[in-house]
């Protein structure tokens, strides 16, 4: 079975699309990073150290299953061997096995919560036509508006098919999904980048996309990453909502939940 994170009654799942080396070397990546810094972050993530200074890294998504037995699915993953990630992720990804383990069938999906318009995220969003035949899609606006510039090909391959069925929905600031459930705004990354976060039971967990996308960004939140559109405005959001104690779960480390 997948991992999962239990908050009271709302479950989040991990769901492992696949995993693979980065198409930049992690220095390049980051590369105002200090040799003390990357100890810290090799000691809290060995397994995305590879040979050669190569940066090993996991694609995944996150359902959430909440107390009425809906489901949301935050990000979409790489997709199929023709995907929008294909020039550079491990397609095909494993989302529909994925999810079938977890006992979640596609058409149970009832929101997909797009955290942000990069090809390793949006995988599965649209194969054809909708993957996910009965859900709303919550992409960001800020994200939409600059998919030119972000990847001009997702037009024609998301928005413009999520549109004619109907269930493109654009969201522009913080999101209530459900009791306990929200979508928040964590630009900087993309014009828009979004995160979904958990609360229940004292507990909460933000389901990040790529607020941090390696653990030198969780050691050190200060470090920018290169693909950044907004360094600075992706900086403010990490040290905004990487509150000591909350738990993260994260697409790109080797555990797919971790503790700030």
């Amino acid at each position: 079975m997948p991992l999962t994170r239990t908050l009271g009654d709302i479950t989040v799942i991990a769901l492992s699309d696949g995993q693979g080396p980065f198409f930049l070397p992690r220095n390049e990546a980051f590369p105002e990073a200090t040799p003390e810094q990357w100890a810290l972050a090799d000691a809290r993530d060995p397994g995305a150290r590879g040979r050669d200074g190569r940066w090993l890294l996991q694609f995944r998504c996150f359902a959430i299953r909440h107390d009425d037995g809906r489901v949301t699915l935050v990000d979409a993953g790489i997709g199929p061997a023709d995907s929008p990630a294909a020039s550079w992720a491990p397609v095909p990804g494993r989302l529909p096995e994925e999810l079938a383990a977890a006992g979640i069938d596609r058409a149970d999906v009832d929101t997909v919560v797009i955290t942000h318009l990069h090809t390793d995220h949006v995988g599965w969003a649209v194969v054809g036509t909708p993957y996910f035949p009965n859900a709303s899609y919550l992409v960001p606006r800020a994200d939409a508006d600059a998919v030119d510039e972000l990847n001009p090909a997702l037009r024609e391959r998301l928005l413009d098919p999520l549109a004619a069925a109907g269930q493109l929905r654009l969201v522009a600031s913080d999101t209530p999904i459900a009791a306990g459930v929200k979508v928040v705004a964590t630009p900087g990354h993309t014009p828009g980048h979004q995160s979904v976060l958990v609360e229940r039971a004292d507990e909460a967990v933000v389901v990040t996309g790529d607020l941090l996308v390696h653990a030198i960004q969780l050691v050190a939140p200060a470090v920018a990453y290169t693909l950044e559109v907004d360094p600075d405005a992706a900086r403010d959001s990490r040290t905004k909502l990487l509150a000591p104690g909350i738990i993260l779960a994260t697409p790109h480390l080797t555990a797919p939940f971790v503790q700030v």
